[in-house]
């Protein structure tokens, strides 16, 4: 049984079938994507002070957009993944290891 993460990789990758978009989909340029909407993400938060940026989920008009913005990021990074054959799940608990063994060492942020 498939879990929702899967399902929307199937979904995505079937997107990008039906349009033709395989040979546009390289690492390279869903690398450029990906970075392209954080950057669009990041102007959802330029010029908010720290507490309004903390509410921004308040406001329907803005949590909508930035909503959408982490979706297109979210899309573009399983796109690279999958790509790439990188389980995600797998590389952020690999992380998580990482960081936990370098913080139980003292080396945190080193």
């Amino acid at each position: 049984m498939a879990t929702g993460l899967e399902e929307l990789i199937g979904r995505l990758r079937q997107a990008v079938h039906e349009r033709g978009w395989e040979r546009f989909h390289t690492p390279k340029n869903l690398a450029m994507a990906l970075a392209g909407e954080a950057g669009e993400l990041l102007a959802e938060f330029q010029w908010l002070t720290p507490e309004e940026s903390r509410r921004v989920m308040d406001a329907p008009e803005k949590a909508e957009a930035v909503r959408s913005e982490l979706a297109d990021v979210f899309s573009y990074l399983l796109e690279l993944a999958d790509v790439l054959g990188v389980d995600l799940v797998e590389a952020a608990n690999a992380k998580a290891d990482v960081v936990a063994r370098r913080y139980a060492e003292g080396h945190y942020g080193k």
